[in-house]
């Protein structure tokens, strides 16, 4: 162990600072809100010193020998400084969107006291500490999802978040204990040391299990993804602090534990088709809502299977890089939504919209991947041969770019739509290769390398592939049978999430907690 690593001083400030908000939790706060704004600030101040730190000193931890308290490496100080610019951004906000609310200095107090434990969270360096940072956030972040108490969605969302929640806190107890049998310790660095060295007993195995649950409970994976399209009934500002470090908790304890988990090929083809089902499957609900929150939130569920789907590809430098991209731009959605609602309001409607036949959107496709492999070729050459995982995920997500070319291609597109379809293209397969090269200057030497593609893999690759690729043409397509009358009942049943959140709450009783007084 060596000298205190600075980020360690963040949770300790902002609870402080919570302390004189809690204590006037049912009244006007006065300037004390400012308190809550100026602790953010100096919280992201801190995180950022820490990452000098770490720059300069290396990789360190603190606390006793085989059970540190905390750690300071590439992975933890990404996410502190990540979760601490969002929780200032979100501090902020919330200063003004709650003046003159009932319980305005109660809410800031809670948002200080959520983001000090994200903090400890993402920079536990033993499973115990880890553990208690998940219990606290999911009991602090209940309170903020009861802030109006009186709603009876409200109770109904905490209900079931908490339940949801807690069952990974369960499983997660019972991780540390089978890996402390297996290995005699709880340190975070000497679990994925003795991975390396030992690989994964049978103990171990089953720990690495349960890791993959936790992490599908916490990020609101398929089948368990109804906590997080209720919680609206929250502020605005709780659903953007959702993405500082909350929502996508399990994709961080994957990728903090990568050494673990990538020694469990089961584990891994677990989370491709978990992620890769919650992912298609939350982006074709995402397509029916109306309500502007309710269709960010199922577009979080499509994202966050997304990200598991990366883990589980071993592609760990672009799951953080995903991590910290989407929780930016899903934080700005949730705080400026109310602005978006109100200039699509204000701008001039479109004309007919040019809809794309057959041919159209088999020439887009041919051709947004005749583009993705030259660019990929390009790369390969510069910087080196990318592994057919790297390849996949970016065929995946030039899928979603064929859907814009087939609009360009319609035949009653005009052409200044057809360029403009083109060079989107053209600069998502130039990002995507791009940021793969950032992600992996910055985080690879310090994560797995993806693992050698076997029989196992290369299935796993060729399924998530097709998938992606027929759900992104049966999209394209969609403008030509969208009046067909089976068509009008399909939407509608996915506008209901194929009614699996009803069934989790006739399962778990959710449906008796809104008939409460």
């Amino acid at each position: 162990m060596t000298s205190l690593p600075l980020i360690l001083i963040s949770p300790v400030l902002l609870l402080a600072a919570a302390l004189p908000l809690l204590r006037h939790g049912g009244r006007r706060p006065g300037r004390l809100p400012l308190l809550a704004e100026a602790a953010a600030l100096l919280a992201l101040g801190i995180a950022l010193a820490g990452a000098v730190q770490f720059a300069l000193a290396g990789p360190m931890a603190f606390g006793p020998e085989g059970l540190a308290l905390v750690r300071l490496d590439a992975i933890s100080v990404t996410m502190a400084v990540l979760v601490a610019f969002v929780g200032w951004i979100v501090t902020r906000y919330a200063r003004r969107f709650l003046d003159g609310e009932a319980r305005e200095g109660r809410f800031h107090a809670l948002t200080l006291a959520a983001i000090a434990a994200v903090l400890i969270l993402v920079q536990a360096g033993s499973l115990p500490v880890l553990v208690a940072a998940f219990v606290a956030t999911g009991l602090i972040l209940r309170q903020l999802l009861l802030f109006y108490p009186e709603r009876a969605e409200a109770r109904r969302a905490a209900a079931k978040f908490i339940r949801v929640w807690a069952a990974g806190d369960v499983l997660l107890v019972g991780a540390a204990v089978l890996l402390w049998l297996a290995y005699g310790r709880l340190d975070i660095a000497g679990l994925s040391e003795a991975a390396g060295m030992a690989g994964l007993p049978a103990l171990a195995q089953g720990a690495v299990a349960l890791l993959v649950a936790v992490a599908v409970l916490k990020t609101a994976a398929f089948p368990v993804h109804g906590w997080l399209t209720e919680v609206m009934e929250a502020p605005t500002p709780v659903s953007a602090l959702l993405h500082a470090g909350i929502i996508n908790s399990g994709g961080v304890l994957l990728i903090t534990l990568s050494g673990l988990v990538q020694h469990s090929p089961g584990a891994m083809a677990a989370l491709v088709l978990i992620g890769g089902l919650t992912a298609l499957f939350g982006a074709l609900v995402m397509l029916t809502q109306s309500a502007v929150k309710t269709a960010l939130a199922w577009s979080t569920v499509a994202q966050m299977g997304f990200m598991l789907l990366q883990c589980g590809l071993g592609l760990w430098p672009l799951a953080l890089l995903h991590i910290v991209a989407h929780s930016l731009y899903k934080a700005h959605a949730f705080l400026s939504a109310g602005g978006a609602v109100r200039a699509v309001n204000a701008i001039r409607k479109p004309g007919p919209v040019a809809v794309p036949g057959l041919g159209a959107v088999a020439r887009s496709f041919a051709l947004a991947l005749v583009l993705y492999l030259a660019v990929a070729a390009v790369f390969s050459a510069l910087v080196g041969e990318k592994t057919p995982q790297a390849l996949a995920l970016g065929t995946m997500l030039i899928f979603g770019v064929s859907y814009l070319i087939a609009q360009g291609l319609a035949d009653a597109a005009p052409g200044a739509l057809t360029r403009r379809t083109g060079a989107a293209s053209v600069a998502a397969a130039l990002a995507y290769f791009g940021f793969q090269v950032v992600a992996q200057a910055i985080w690879g030497a310090h994560l797995p390398a993806a693992p050698v593609a076997g029989p196992l893999e290369w299935a796993l690759i060729v399924v998530a592939v097709l998938s992606f690729g027929l759900v992104a043409f049966a999209q394209a397509l969609f403008p030509l049978w969208a009046h067909h009358p089976s068509t009008a009942g399909l939407r509608v049943h996915l506008a209901n999430g194929l009614y699996l959140n009803a069934l989790f709450d006739r399962i778990t009783g959710g449906f008796r907690i809104a008939t409460k007084s």
